[in-house]
């Protein structure tokens, strides 16, 4: 058995804490349009900081001539890459004080992992800039967040000291991974829709352009590649048909993720299930019916940047809610 560490829960708390804030400011940074708020990386025109003065200014508007300095968007920017550069060091300190446990069994592996995903995290934000916002990579940058949320959020409960175990009368194991995978489908589909743009490519509910099924091109919506190295991916390349049929696939997605997260809430909320579980499925279920108010919400009042950061938040959450579920389920006996 593995050795709990207190000073690994309290440090994997802070840290998951600190990355659910790092991956909103990332959805209020893509959201904002100030992906490209500092056009090079890891500094902003040339410097750590963000041009100020008029003399600094001018000059990064002659380094950088396509893209003239907008001081908010590129506050908006640094901001988010402080922040997860403070989260990369403590990462990194977890790392370092699970090798120096690991003679009194502290396990390593996840510690190392994060260490390597947090890693290719910073060269996916790179790639993200200097491939001007590639939906792929700004997906993949994504995906790493909540994988890292994830992941951090596993190291905690490995380390917390007290952790009640969900002992369901009946054997729910397959229905909350059945949950877990199309909701990860469901981000990814998400995540597809905001990095090329078509959040707003249906702007009527539960129509869309006022038909039940409007023209749509799903080949070219899910090019991965699209236009090749060197096009500017700012607000989207593709044409209406394509955007179309990325929004319609995440509207259908959205049906399906709302059927397995609510089936996963019912089988938790039964009366015979323990406290712990029903607790689970009563958070689990609140989250379910805020994040689809936000969703229809987003396209009834045309992606309000509140909401639409909101939405991201709450997919986050309940990435969270049916991560933790699933632990929970795996330290109960086998025979439940």
């Amino acid at each position: 058995m593995k050795t709990r560490n207190p000073l690994l829960f309290r440090l994997g708390l802070a840290a998951t804490v600190l990355t659910l804030f790092v991956v909103v400011l990332g959805a209020f940074v893509r959201l904002s349009d100030a992906g490209l708020g500092c056009p090079d990386w890891p500094g902003c025109y040339g410097q750590l900081d963000v041009p100020r003065t008029t003399e600094q200014i001018e000059r990064a508007n002659m380094a950088f001539p396509e893209r003239p300095v907008e001081v908010t968007k590129a506050w908006i920017e640094m901001a988010h890459r402080y922040v997860a550069g403070i989260l990369g060091l403590m990462i990194l300190a977890i790392a370092v004080i699970a090798w120096r446990r690991r003679r009194e069994g502290v396990a390593i592996g996840l510690p190392f992992a994060l260490l390597g995903l947090v890693i290719f995290q910073s060269l996916l934000g790179m790639w993200t800039v200097t491939l001007l916002l590639k939906p792929a990579i700004v997906t993949a940058h994504l995906i790493g967040g909540l994988t890292t949320l994830t992941l951090l959020l596993l190291l905690t409960l490995q380390h917390a000291p007290r952790l009640p175990r969900l002992q369901p009368s009946t054997n729910i194991r397959p229905l909350a991974w059945a949950a877990m995978f199309v909701l990860i489908g469901q981000i990814l589909l998400g995540g597809w829709t905001s990095t090329n743009y078509a959040a707003l490519a249906c702007t009527d509910f539960p129509t869309c352009q006022q038909q039940w099924w409007p023209e749509m091109d799903f080949e070219r919506g899910f090019d991965l590649w699209q236009e090749g190295l060197g096009a500017d991916y700012e607000f989207g390349v593709l044409e209406s048909p394509a955007r179309t049929a990325i929004h319609m696939a995440h509207r259908l997605g959205a049906i399906v993720a709302a059927l397995a997260l609510a089936a996963l809430a019912i089988a938790s909320l039964a009366p015979r299930q323990p406290p712990a579980l029903r607790s689970a499925g009563g958070i689990l279920a609140g989250l379910l019916v805020v994040q689809l108010g936000l969703g229809i919400g987003n396209i009834v009042f045309h992606l309000p940047l509140w909401m639409a950061t909101a939405h991201n938040a709450g997919a986050a959450l309940l990435l969270l809610v049916v991560s933790g579920t699933l632990y929970g389920l795996h330290q109960a006996p086998r025979g439940t």
